[in-house]
């Protein structure tokens, strides 16, 4: 059992406090994104000043031999804070498959890994769940076509987009959605767009699924006015998360993150394919072939006791994570058979092995190897993630 640090990724769309109030820090003025926990080579946690990716390589111990039989080296799990003050850009992450075929297809075209144009950065998929710490607002995964069509009309933008959103009533499912999609990612008419933005105007107080649809909208145009891609993104299915409710989000799906701040968990990979709401490379071809444009809708991961522990239930095996809400009575952590990370977001953690004692204060973390039992007691909340396996 050792004490962890993570790094933190600055991206625009970061809140300038969330993180730093977490890690118990001071703010740098400048926005703070995500916090990684884990042993992506990109931006490794560190113990005593190694990188993770490395100490795990050297000690296969501290992992397990599932662990390894199933992932080999690559540590498989990644455990993030993300604080999000403004949306995000559309994306979507690749299946195993599609991640081995693109990295390996890219790196045989000599595209540097920092390249902007470059899409798969490894060769792994990238499942994930969010747990909302504050309420989360997001998009993820198509709607049913005719909601859409039927929320534009209650809009009243019927008769101004009809030659786009047309095919969601003239054909069915995923065939429809993926042509409005290609034809909404090509549309250059800025004032088609402000044309709606300008119905939403009048439907932002409404109590109702349109009153939703159109603050979605009024929301996107503040940070990315009349950009084509808002109209994608209203393609999609709305959710709100309050603090401690979960969404799992699998390979191929395309989402957003509105607002709000949550524990992140996912498969160890920074595999991201863009599609809208961002002036970085959009890869149009590769988009469409990754994208699932079935429509879906919107699950809350379901939980279950775990010897004290709360566990989200999530099919991937890739990682699974439990939260804690400790008291002065101790608690078994789960997992000995894996290497697992433990993360503390308010108050203070006291964990225990046979040998040795570690205190976790807010923002803390530590790394529990394969075969270590360790129990768990104080005052607070703890996040563990491990792999799936």
């Amino acid at each position: 059992m050792q004490r962890l640090s993570g790094l933190i990724r600055d991206y625009a769309w970061g809140s300038l406090t969330a993180i730093p109030e977490l890690l118990g820090r001071d703010p740098s003025g400048e926005p703070q994104a995500e916090y990684w926990l884990g042993a992506h080579p990109s931006a490794p946690s560190q113990i005593d000043g190694v990188g993770l990716d490395e100490l795990l390589v050297e000690h296969p111990e501290w992992v397990g031999d599932r662990t390894h039989r199933a992932f080999g080296d690559h540590y498989p799990a990644l455990l993030k804070i993300l604080a999000a003050d403004r949306p995000l850009s559309l994306q979507a992450h690749p299946d195993r498959e599609q991640a081995e075929l693109g990295f390996k297809r890219e790196n045989k075209a000599r595209i540097p890994l920092n390249d902007p144009k470059r899409v798969y950065r490894d060769d792994w998929p990238k499942p994930e769940m969010i747990v909302a710490l504050t309420p989360i607002d997001g998009l993820c995964g198509f709607r049913n076509p005719a909601e859409t069509v039927d929320l534009f009309d209650q809009l009243g933008a019927t008769a101004e987009i009809s030659t786009v959103i047309g095919p969601l009533s003239q054909r069915k499912g995923s065939a429809a959605l993926a042509e409005v999609f290609l034809d909404i990612l090509s549309l250059d008419q800025p004032d088609l767009v402000a044309s709606v933005i300008n119905l939403a105007r009048a439907h932002r107080d409404d109590p109702t699924a349109v009153g939703e649809f159109a603050r979605s909208a009024l929301l996107l145009n503040r940070y990315f006015p009349n950009h084509p891609s808002i109209l994608a993104a209203l393609l999609l299915n709305q959710f709100h998360l309050d603090p401690g409710q979960a969404m799992f989000l699998p390979t191929r799906t395309l989402h957003s993150y509105l607002s709000g701040v949550g524990i992140e968990v996912m498969a160890n990979s920074d595999n991201v394919l863009r599609g809208g709401l961002t002036n970085k490379h959009i890869d149009v071809d590769e988009l469409i072939r990754v994208i699932d444009f079935a429509p879906t809708g919107i699950d809350i991961v379901n939980t279950e006791d775990d010897a004290g522990l709360t566990r989200f239930l999530t099919p991937t095996p890739e990682f699974a994570l439990w939260r804690g809400d400790l008291t002065s009575q101790p608690v078994e952590l789960p997992r000995t058979d894996a290497c697992r990370i433990v993360l503390a977001i308010d108050g203070e953690a006291d964990l225990t092995t046979s040998a040795t004692q570690l205190n976790l204060t807010t923002g803390q973390a530590a790394l529990l190897p394969f075969g270590e039992a360790v129990t768990a007691s104080g005052s607070a909340t703890i996040f563990m993630c491990a792999p799936g396996v």
